[in-house]
């Protein structure tokens, strides 16, 4: 007669533990140090992510910089346009990874395993913001070697870098959302292009005042320009107005919406729904 061996006590100890909110914490760093090892591999990525703010960075200082203000003025004013530009376009790259990861059957056999939906989709946020962040130091390093002089005090850039972790934060989170959703890597894709543009119809470059009336409401009342005007004035010591509690409403509703709804919409495709 054949008897089944039962698993191993260790094993079966963790599976409870996967309910708890230390194994999820746990199952979120593994799966963010997995997720920034296969950033490191891809490099054309890596390239992409730091070249791109770079050459943003002196195209508008070196090229347009000149005709709009001088070089030095313009280049204090583009800076935080710059890094929000960067960060949301990396952040947006989450959608890529979590639809390549559904096509691969990765998150079906995580699932299969116990581990949490917010695991397997915080893992890549996670380490998607730790990229970012590394691009921002790499704006700011090549900004002050050209010239860029914030007159900001240690708290003030702790605000404007916790400002722009939780702009970052907010565009990953919507990414799983278009990543769960999207049918290929392909339609992922999108998303990254029009987050790309969107500072473009903001103050990233250019005051919304010198808009035509039809872009003005439009780059005053979306979500990048409370985000580049929050941390303008804390680098430059400006007055900041109303738009530091806009950016925080704006980015905190964006995580409150994107994080249930990307866990229900991964439950929904497991059910085969």
């Amino acid at each position: 007669m054949t008897t089944l061996t039962p698993p191993p006590a260790s094993l079966a100890a963790t599976v409870p533990a996967r309910r708890g909110a230390t194994a999820g914490l746990r199952d979120t760093a593994v799966l963010a140090r997995r997720a920034l090892r296969h950033q490191v591999r891809h490099i054309d990525g890596l390239i992409m992510g730091a070249a791109l703010p770079v050459i943003l960075l002196l195209v508008f200082v070196y090229v347009f910089g000149g005709a709009i203000a001088g070089h030095t003025d313009y280049l204090h004013y583009v800076v935080p346009g710059i890094i929000v530009l960067a960060g949301g376009f990396g952040a947006a790259q989450v959608a890529l990874a979590v639809t390549d990861d559904l096509g691969s059957g990765t998150i079906d056999r995580l699932r299969a395993m116990g581990t949490p939906p917010a695991a397997l989709l915080g893992g890549h946020v996670v380490a998607n913001l730790l990229r970012n962040l590394g691009s921002m130091v790499l704006v700011v390093a090549l900004a002050v070697a050209i010239g860029f002089r914030p007159g900001a005090s240690p708290l003030a850039w702790l605000g404007a870098v916790g400002v722009a972790a939780l702009f970052i934060l907010a565009i990953a989170s919507l990414s799983v959302v278009i990543g769960v959703v999207a049918g290929s890597p392909e339609g992922a894709s999108g998303f990254t292009f029009f987050v790309l543009f969107l500072p473009y119809l903001s103050s990233a470059f250019v005051p919304p005042e010198t808009l035509p009336a039809a872009l003005r409401g439009l780059a005053e009342h979306q979500p990048v320009t409370p985000v580049i005007e929050t941390m303008r004035g804390l680098l430059l010591s400006q007055p900041i107005g109303t738009a530091w509690w806009r950016a925080l409403v704006w980015c905190l509703g964006l995580v409150a919406v994107a994080v249930p709804l990307a866990a229900w919409l991964l439950r929904r495709r497991a059910d085969g729904r």
